[in-house]
């Protein structure tokens, strides 16, 4: 990489540091890209050298946060050498909600304006070195369990759907039970759902 190309990467991840912070503190719709230029310090046609608005650079948070997260998850996952297919969509669902749990500012931050079209555009068209690219991971998984499923897709959607938004509710609510009680509930859920897709 040479100097220009780490330069731009440098400030580009100030950008996305700074607005992280900012959107985590003050709240999307109360962070302007003054703000975000002025405690990044540098210039606002830097900004939309990279972003188009604040909100592509909340779209590109969430792909870089939760990519961080799953990349995480991923590599524990290999480190812990979990086999079956159900074995290790259980243990990335469980590394994530407990990681989530930990850290409630991202979890606040990323479910709050995480929907499917953004987790499925990451899932398609990584954005960028810094991104996984969940398609190939998740096909990866897919051919190494053997089994062959319908709709692979959907099946995907629905384990996130159920996980995200009862995860939400157990680690900032407790509700219906703390997170420690729903994980039972889920496991069982989620390889329901895959043995609903897979022959």
């Amino acid at each position: 990489m040479g100097k220009a190309d780490q330069n731009k990467k440098l400030k580009m991840d100030n950008l996305l540091n700074t607005s992280f912070e900012l959107f985590t503190s003050k709240g999307i719709n109360k962070t302007s890209i003054s703000d975000i230029v002025e405690k990044a310090g540098v210039a606002k046609g830097t900004f939309y050298l990279y972003f188009k608005d604040k909100y592509d650079i909340r779209n590109r948070l969430i792909s870089h946060k939760s990519s961080q997260l799953f990349l995480e998850a991923y590599d524990a996952m290999h480190a812990a050498m979990v086999t079956g297919f159900e074995n290790r969509i259980i243990f990335i669902m469980n590394y994530v909600l407990d990681a989530l749990a930990a850290n409630k500012g991202l979890l606040a931050f990323i479910y709050k304006d995480l929907s499917w079209a953004v987790f499925k555009k990451a899932l398609i068209n990584p954005a960028g070195p810094e991104v996984v690219d969940f398609r190939a991971v998740y096909n990866k998984m897919l051919n190494e369990s053997g089994m062959t499923f319908d709709d692979p897709e959907v099946m995907l959607f629905l384990i996130i759907e159920l996980v995200g938004s009862t995860g939400y509710s157990s680690i900032m609510y407790s509700d219906p039970v703390p997170l420690n009680d729903l994980k039972p509930h889920l496991e069982k859920s989620v390889r329901s759902i895959i043995a609903m897709y897979a022959h």
